[in-house]
């Protein structure tokens, strides 16, 4: 067997999940089963299965001739990859088609495994906990929008509530309206009415998961030039959301800037998707949309997972990962992350529970970037972040974490990267040039290497004066460079700063 190269995780396995939508046909294979999973791979076909199945009862014959021979491919290629589990999913079409047994018998003997054809309620299940792992914390009403049908539940942190699966998937509604956009608004509207959770979701939140509704997120972020191109957490304003969905649900898509980023196959069935979202928001009226690139998929990972590692936070896994792979020394990174919290103590620094969350990972990320030449270390490392397949963070968050690094090597007043600034809250921002100052004064006292912070420590010396105090053995660590650098931590905290070696000289830095 290969070995693995070491820029992966050594104690992964892979696996793959092949998903049967009714437009979509997708696998996937991941690294391994963890709480912020990571693609090896990634393939789709617009196969269309449930095209005209309103009309026909039947799978289409066309696409289920395509699936076999992209089935035969997709299990060629887990195999080549190295999976040692395949899981296979199959949602609306499979399950209400005439032949779908037949379809579903033929593509196991293809695939040499038990496919699980989802029921509805199954299939909302899973999407709640794709949901459910991909923020932290979830609260609102969830809707996957799939080709052939609609799972709506309603999310509040780990708890699932009530739920519904509707018929108004893309390709149904499609079907179900002959192409009429002014019928699929009035059936939407009458499936919704039997929705009654809507009503519990005022003022909260709208998740949206699936391949239309993530395509007409990335519309909105080209006619809005959205600074970040990342998908998840992209949140949605609701006046904004109107009047961008109604354009879209006047078949308007082409003079739409953007438009030619969205396969053909995909663009006759952003207007349902928009008629849709647009009902929606008219009988939840919620605070906000928010896109989840999450779903039945990762829900279903998520299931595979014990109580405990469900209940890790996926960020910070995330951001442990990419110090296990990136940095010099990932013992270094968390003693970053205790060294921090004191001094953010010892300064009087309040945090919220998502700024120390944010804290943690930034300082496990700190290094990622060391191998770069060092005049380029800061933009890689933001590069990197920025884009990074993080989830459990908002994009306020992202932009801080990005910006964390970005000044802990370019210096903490540095003005590159306005449109991630642009991101931030002023509170991240300001928070983003103190932790990045405190950064900046300890590796030039451990070298990025363990061993030196835990022996450091803050000393309050009276008439404001705080003091870094290392210990008399560490005493050839004292010098000019980090004094330097601790003046720079007392502009942006206005604070009097003095280093001193326990017993020994000291030097006031403002």
């Amino acid at each position: 067997m290969i070995s693995a190269s070491q820029g992966r995780l050594q104690d992964r396995r892979p696996l793959s999940i092949i998903d049967i939508g009714s437009n979509s046909i997708r696998l996937v294979i991941y690294e391994g089963l963890a709480r912020s999973p990571t693609l090896l791979f990634n393939e789709k076909m617009l196969a269309g299965l449930g095209r005209g199945i309103v009309s026909t009862g039947k799978l289409d014959p066309e696409a289920v001739t395509r699936s076999m021979e992209e089935f035969r491919r997709f299990r060629a290629l887990s195999d080549q990859a190295g999976a040692e589990r395949m899981y296979v999913l199959a949602t609306a079409a499979a399950r209400e088609a005439v032949n779908g047994p037949d379809f579903i018998h033929r593509a196991e003997d293809v695939l040499r495994t038990e496919i699980q054809v989802l029921s509805g309620r199954e299939e909302a299940h899973y999407s709640a906990l794709g949901v459910i792992s991909g923020f932290h914390p979830a609260n609102g009403i969830a809707g996957d929008l799939g080709g052939g049908s609609l799972e709506l539940i309603d999310i509040n942190g780990e708890t699932i509530g009530d739920g519904i699966t509707l018929p108004l998937g893309g390709l149904r509604l499609q079907d179900m309206a002959k192409n009429s956009l002014a019928q699929a608004a009035r059936i939407t509207r009458e499936q919704l009415a039997r929705a009654k959770l809507l009503k519990g979701g005022q003022g909260r939140a709208f998740y949206t998961v699936g391949g239309t509704w993530r395509n007409l997120a990335r519309l909105h972020m080209e006619m809005t030039n959205y600074p970040l191109g990342v998908m998840h957490h992209y949140e949605i304003g609701i006046e904004s959301a109107a009047n961008f969905l109604r354009q879209v649900a006047k078949a308007e898509i082409d003079k739409i800037k953007g438009i030619e980023g969205i396969s053909k196959n995909r663009r006759s069935l952003l207007p349902y998707g928009a008629i849709v979202l647009q009902e929606i928001m008219a009988a939840m009226q919620p605070s906000k949309i928010i896109v989840s690139a999450l779903g039945v998929r990762e829900g279903f990972l998520y299931s595979l997972l014990d109580k405990a590692e469900q209940k890790g936070d996926p960020l910070i896994s995330a951001a442990e990962e990419l110090a296990r792979l990136r940095s010099r020394s990932v013992d270094h990174a968390h003693e970053l992350v205790e060294w921090t919290g004191k001094a953010f103590a010892a300064f009087g620094i309040d945090e919220t529970r998502d700024e120390a969350r944010y804290r943690h990972a930034a300082c496990l990320l700190a290094d990622i970037g060391w191998r770069a030449h060092p005049e380029y270390r800061g933009k890689q490392s933001l590069n990197i972040i920025a884009h990074a397949s993080f989830i459990g963070v908002d994009h306020p968050g992202r932009a801080f974490l990005a910006l964390v690094s970005l000044f802990r090597h370019e210096g903490v007043f540095n003005e590159a990267a306005p449109e991630i600034r642009g991101l931030a809250t002023p509170r991240y921002l300001e928070r983003a040039r103190v932790l990045a100052a405190l950064l900046r004064v300890v590796y030039l006292l451990s070298a990025a290497m363990p061993g030196v912070m835990p022996r450091l420590k803050w000393e309050n010396r009276g008439n404001g004066v705080l003091a870094l105090v290392l210990p008399a053995a560490l005493a050839d660590l004292y010098g000019e460079r980090p004094a330097g650098r601790l003046a720079q931590l007392a502009r942006v905290t206005n604070r009097r700063l003095v280093l001193a070696v326990e017993g020994g000289p000291s030097m006031s830095v403002k």
